[in-house]
């Protein structure tokens, strides 16, 4: 295993000398709750515990009753609706039949919102999407308030479920935890045919019956979505901060691997709780876990969603992290996976022919993660370079391939699909973004083109429809940031440039909002930032204003004269009708006090601001 990259030593020292007064505080917190060799449950009095109690089965009461007995904790994203979080139905009646086999009691201490994006994309739901992180980070930290827990189980699946899980299980960081996936779905339609009917329905050429029946092909089954978008761009986080098991994220649901994961999580918690190895989740994870959380989404070219959400996991850790270190480590992160939106394959693919024990084998012997950090498996990142068999009923590890079983989906830090990882920051006088960079082609990253100028996506489609987009332009698509309408994400804008590009037209998207996870194919600069609703210079672009876009250096220009950009004025939108419908008012608060995109755009208020 050779020496850490001195580069990735050097951004890490940086995040930890820019954090030491936050992370400093915030271990003194999480510290002065730990109880010392006691239960948690021993600091509450006599009718606070019976009503702890109350609810539970005699035998299990009896339990509890023992001076020594941990009592886990479930925080459960379960519901019937969405399709990644379904299986969770399962997992408490596990968990607690693992936990008592090993001398514990489990609870389901709470339960989380869990919503889709597939289903609210392009409509009025999709402006609550992001705020529900921070809805989920305060219902676990209210599961968990109850105080009667010595260690917690995690779990979920989707966009903004697994931050809001974590941010909320920091905030509770003097116990430990494990976060226990449910899994993707088997492969359906391919994403490309997807794609290609999605397109077509767009031009007019396929039906609705067409495009149901392909979109239903796709999203076919119990678990998680196939594409390697922000749900699966989680599960990878997950493992590379070592709070999975090793390599748990991409078995099918209702599998015997997949109960046979879950109960070990449970029992390997107890056990750790009981021996006194299970480290607090709050200092588990600490500046390099997050270092590695962002070598991973480089190496894979995960989602740009995460851009925000690693960075406001990382804030409720007392961690401060800044675009300049996303891009820094991108540059030197070979990108090692093609999975759509970057390839054909999706992660089922990938698993079979290597998977995340392959990646993490690659970049820890290659200087380019950090070992000496500590896991829910112990120190280091040696487990998470081996997967799980089922042999005879029992769990056991293995390593990883030794060579990947198809070089167009996986491959090695020496022969890479590219020297540098999946994102970039892009910057100039129109404010700072992001751009995922390793779905867009070669011949589409540099472009200069005159702007046209919405302040909704709706704009925009509707232009496409009336054929006034068939020219070179870069869509600017304004007043779509966290304070503006809650920061949707602008995915439905995908198929119509996409068809434009495709058509031979150079086309690029510049907005304060947010694209997919599986979005890439059109290059686009994400999440600009200040938004044009607080003076983002983003709200000074003009119809006609010509820009120059370029993903290689990062430039991101407007090409008008330096006086006429300093005195233009930004407009002020009407955005009532963004304010009230499907409980947007009852949001009021959290997009008048959220931060910006670049510090996370979390809406808690205090220390998160």
């Amino acid at each position: 295993m050779m020496p850490i990259h001195s580069t990735l030593a050097v951004i890490t020292e940086r995040i930890i000398e820019r954090s030491r007064p936050t992370r400093e505080a915030y271990l003194a917190r999480i510290r002065a709750l730990k109880q010392q060799g006691r239960v948690e449950r021993d600091q509450l009095g006599c009718s606070n515990l019976a009503h702890g109690y109350a609810a539970m089965p005699k035998t299990i009461k009896i339990e509890m009753l023992k001076a020594h007995t941990p009592n886990l904790g479930m925080i459960t994203a379960y519901n019937d609706m969405v399709s990644a979080h379904q299986p969770f139905f399962q997992f408490p009646d596990w968990v607690k039949d693992e936990a008592l086999k090993h001398g514990a009691t489990a609870q389901v201490a709470g339960g989380t919102p869990a919503m889709c994006d597939g289903i609210t994309q392009g409509y009025e739901g999709m402006e609550l999407s992001l705020f529900s992180r921070d809805v989920i980070a305060m219902s676990t930290a209210i599961g968990l308030s109850h105080q009667m827990f010595d260690g917690a189980l995690y779990f979920g699946v989707c966009d903004k479920i697994v931050p809001g899980l974590m941010i909320g299980a920091l905030s509770c960081g003097h116990i430990p935890a494990i976060f226990a996936p449910a899994g993707p779905m088997e492969s359906g339609i391919g994403n490309k045919e997807k794609a290609r009917t999605r397109q077509r329905f767009a031009e007019g050429k396929a039906s609705r019956d067409e495009l149901l029946a392909s979109e239903m092909g796709s999203y076919h089954s119990p678990g998680t979505c196939t594409f390697y978008g922000t749900a699966n761009s989680n599960q990878m986080l997950m493992e590379l901060m070592g709070v999975h098991l090793p390599a748990a994220a991409f078995f099918h649901p209702y599998t015997p691997m997949r109960e046979a994961l879950t109960r070990y999580a449970a029992a390997h918690l107890v056990n750790g709780i009981k021996n006194g190895t299970a480290k607090p989740l709050g200092e588990m994870l600490n500046e390099k876990s997050f270092v590695n959380a962002m070598i991973g989404l480089m190496a894979t070219g995960g989602s740009t969603n995460h851009t925000m959400h690693l960075v406001a996991m990382a804030r409720a850790a007392g961690i401060i992290l800044t675009w300049d270190d996303f891009d820094e480590i991108s540059s030197i992160i070979p990108l090692l996976i093609r999975v759509y939106p970057n390839g054909s394959a999706d992660v089922n693919h990938f698993a079979a022919v290597g998977g995340l024990p392959f990646v993490i084998r690659e970049l820890r012997d290659n200087g380019l993660l950090h070992d000496d950090v500590e896991t829910v498996m112990g120190h280091g990142m040696a487990a998470y370079t081996q997967e799980p068999y089922l042999i005879d009923g029992k769990l056991e590890w293995r390593d990883a391939l030794a060579e990947s079983r198809d070089e167009e989906i996986l491959r090695t830090v020496a022969n890479p699909f590219s020297p540098d990882g999946g994102l970039r920051l892009m910057k100039g006088n129109i404010g700072r973004g992001v751009i995922k960079v390793s779905a867009v082609r070669d011949g589409n990253r540099v472009i200069e083109a005159p702007a046209i100028v919405f302040n909704d996506q709706k704009e925009v489609l509707e232009a496409f429809e009336r054929g006034e987009l068939e020219r070179d332009f870069i869509a600017v698509v304004r007043f779509q940031g966290p304070r503006a309408n809650g920061m949707p994400e602008l995915h439905k804008l995908t198929p119509p440039l996409g068809i434009l590009q495709d058509r031979g037209f150079k086309v690029a998207l510049v907005t304060d909002g947010r694209m997919s996870g599986a979005s890439g194919k059109v290059p686009a600069s994400i999440h600009m930032s200040p938004e044009a609703l607080l003076g983002g210079n983003i709200g000074k672009i003009r119809t006609g204003d010509l820009i120059r876009f370029d993903s290689i250096t990062g430039e991101l220009t407007a090409l008008v004269d330096e006086q006429e950009w300093a005195a233009r004025d930004i407009p002020t939108p009407d955005l009532s009708k963004n304010h009230y419908g499907v409980g947007r008012e009852l949001f009021a608060g959290f997009r008048s006090i959220t931060s910006s995109a670049e510090t996370g755009a979390m809406s808690l208020g205090g220390d998160f601001l």
